[in-house]
């Protein structure tokens, strides 16, 4: 019998499996690596050492608008730690810089004051200039060219009125861009609501590259690539975590170069072989990244990758804020035929008349016209759950027995105790 961890919500779930019905525990080795020192100090190793770059404290000198783009509230980048260094090494050559942080909420709801408090820290929270981007404020959004899919390049003014643009986030990997981080804090982070739908047209996450750990021939990568350039972005300072979300690595200096070494280092920890099997346990880390069903398409895509076909994935995920978006969970609510439904209305669909949202609804149909999907929470209306087309359980053990009645008492199992963490081949 092996007993696995399973992170839920900020604690963790225990499953026990027979071992002869355990086919295996798919596991980033990020989890286990042990790093060459503390925190803040590899932080501050990649600061002096960039890639490609000079020093950013150089690169500031005689500057006046500097904007730093920053995670919002659904991912776990470590800003407490990150945000004061960034800080030191600008204002250690121009004190004077007037310097705003930029809310890279992408299509997500705008961050809270309380969010933005347990993100940055009561301090710094209290005495740095903090703009939230919202990507349907046309007002606070500039053209600024054209996509090489064919969309318009959209993007917060702010960034572009910036003397020095510069990024703040983590490299992990991506279910369709292949992975986190670098030129993904511009777009989708930064820009307009309709640049994000051009770029997560229904064509390109179909596309055969747009999954986990792939970049080049990536339609979806290419187009934040160009995003990224045409803004300008000029330094990032990307760091990976491990399961408890600590620092294990740091990577900073070009957005190109220094995001593709990270993606090098996370691709070759991250990287498991499948383990094919009738049931498959995963969640999606944990918070921040399981507060929705949105957010889901991330754990629930690596169990697709090592679940047999007809069987069963069952997710881990505490859900409280809900579905995460009211158009996403139309596209399920309103759709009595269901999966198939939902994928001949999004595959209908022209690459520029994206709506809101459907691409998470494209990848979550993707899945449940192979499997049975069922979510575990004890913190989402499971009406809701249902609703989407998922199967509810309060409990992982209820969720287990409505599995075998599914795939029978004998069937195997798979555990992917961090969904989000690995890339599945």
């Amino acid at each position: 019998m092996s007993t696995i961890s399973i992170p839920y919500s900020k604690s963790h779930i225990n499953v026990e499996i027979p071992g002869k019905r355990l086919s295996g525990i798919l596991e980033s080795r990020a989890h286990q690596y042990q790093p060459e020192a503390g925190e803040a100090e590899l932080v501050q190793r990649a600061l002096e050492n960039p890639i490609r770059t000079p020093r950013l404290r150089d690169m500031v000198k005689g500057l006046k608008k500097i904007v730093i783009i920053t995670s919002d509230h659904t991912r776990p980048v470590p800003t407490k730690i990150i945000t004061p260094l960034l800080l030191k090494e600008i204002r250690s050559t121009n004190p004077t810089a007037d310097i705003t942080f930029l809310v890279a909420t992408g299509f997500h709801r705008a961050t809270t004051p309380e969010e933005l408090i347990s993100k940055f820290g009561e301090a710094l929270y209290k005495t740095e200039k903090i703009v939230v981007h919202d990507c349907w404020d046309k007002t606070t959004l500039v053209n600024i060219g054209t996509l090489p899919s064919g969309g318009e390049l959209v993007v917060n003014k702010i960034a572009m009125e910036a003397d020095l643009l510069i990024a703040e986030g983590f490299i992990e990997p991506h279910l369709f861009a292949g992975f986190s981080g670098g030129r993904k804090s511009v777009l989708p982070g930064v820009t307009s609501g309709e640049t994000i739908q051009a770029n997560h047209c229904s064509e390109f996450i179909a596309h055969e590259k747009a999954r986990a750990g792939i970049l080049e021939g990536n339609p979806i990568h290419t187009d934040m690539l160009f995003a990224a350039y045409k803004a300008r972005l000029a330094f990032i300072m990307n760091v990976v975590i491990d399961a408890d979300k600590k620092i294990i690595h740091a990577f900073a200096g070009d957005l190109e170069q220094a995001h593709l070494a990270g993606c090098k280092f996370v691709g070759e920890l991250a990287s498991v072989k499948a383990k094919p099997a009738d049931i498959v346990i995963t969640s999606n880390g944990g918070y921040p990244l399981d507060q929705n069903i949105y957010q889901l398409v991330k754990g629930l895509s690596s169990g697709e990758a090592t679940c047999n076909k007809g069987g069963v994935i069952i997710i881990c995920a505490a859900c409280n804020d809900g579905h995460g978006g009211e158009a996403f969970y139309r596209w399920f609510k309103d759709a009595p035929g269901g999966a198939k439904e939902v994928m001949d209305k999004i595959m209908s669909i022209d690459r520029n008349a994206t709506i809101p949202d459907q691409w998470a609804a494209q990848i979550i149909a993707r899945i449940q016209l192979k499997h049975t999907v069922l979510i575990v929470s004890d913190q989402c209306d499971h009406q809701l759950i249902r609703d989407m087309g998922f199967q509810a359980a309060a409990t992982l053990d209820e969720a287990i027995a409505i599995a075998e009645s599914i795939a029978g008492t004998n069937a195997t199992f798979t555990v992917i105790p961090d969904g989000v963490a690995v890339i599945i081949q």
